[in-house]
């Protein structure tokens, strides 16, 4: 995060469009930063983000309440039981095990604290999806075993962002770039690209009407009383930027 701090504040990229890219777990970093500093980027690439805990896996509150007394305790201790995330992630088999022999691979179970910081994290996300107001593609495999496609459903449905798309990958599992057969990994990375070069003009972009507009919208909304059509879930919604500005213009005379 240092790293993209000094990034951004030097010559050479000041006046660049600026995007966040999160997987699983990175993507509710992401979103966290996101709130931190709403008007800070230009975008974000949501890949299966756990911006929430899916009921049918959610622990029940005695399990919550045991798992924070014991992080109080014993904070590091590995015995938060889980599911084989490898397995259930990485859907070429080649590619499974090339993963598995990678000795930076983290393959043990949860510690206590960390499982318990996810839970909270993802919690904390759960109750502000509304708040989300940048552009943002989420993708997400159908069949992912690790994050439920819903949850994405409900993070695209919630935000109030003017500019979202949301792709649905028949098939696919959770690791869409690095764990798909070659060819769906291509569609995926294509797909990331389109998105990005068309929200990435050249020269100076940090006065964006797009991004701006995001955030205006959520102002003007929790000023006004006048009730506004949700949109209607669908696997891609796009506005262009005139549009997004009639839609500004509308929403705050």
């Amino acid at each position: 995060m240092w790293l993209c701090l000094l990034t951004r504040k030097t010559k050479d990229y000041i006046n660049k469009a600026r995007f966040l890219y999160g997987e699983s777990m990175g993507g509710a970093v992401v979103l966290h930063i996101h709130r931190k500093e709403p008007q800070e980027w230009n975008g974000a690439i949501l890949q299966a983000p756990m911006c929430k805990i899916a009921e049918n896996v959610k622990p029940p509150p005695l399990v919550v309440a045991i798992l924070i007394k014991l992080a109080n305790v014993v904070p590091t201790w590995k015995i938060v039981p889980t599911k084989d995330i490898i397995n259930n992630a990485f859907k070429d088999p080649l590619k499974r095990q090339e993963i598995r022999t990678n000795p930076y691979m983290y393959q043990g179970k949860p510690r206590v604290k960390t499982a318990l910081e996810m839970l909270n994290a993802s919690i904390a996300l759960e109750k502000r999806l509304d708040q989300i107001t940048f552009p943002f593609l989420l993708l997400h495999g159908e069949a992912d075993r690790i994050t439920d496609p819903d949850i994405s459903k409900e993070l695209y449905k919630s935000a109030k962002s003017f500019d979202k798309e949301f792709k649905l990958y028949p098939g696919m599992w959770h690791g869409l770039t690095s764990g798909e057969p070659d060819e769906n990994i291509d569609l995926v990375f294509t797909d990331i690209i389109h998105w990005l070069n068309k929200r990435s003009p050249a020269g100076s972009v940090r006065g964006s009407p797009l991004r701006h507009a995001d955030v205006s919208a959520v102002v003007a909304d929790s000023s006004s009383t006048a009730s506004k059509r949700e949109p209607d879930l669908a696997l891609e919604f796009k506005l262009n930027d005139s549009d997004q500005q009639k839609k500004l213009a509308t929403s705050t005379r």
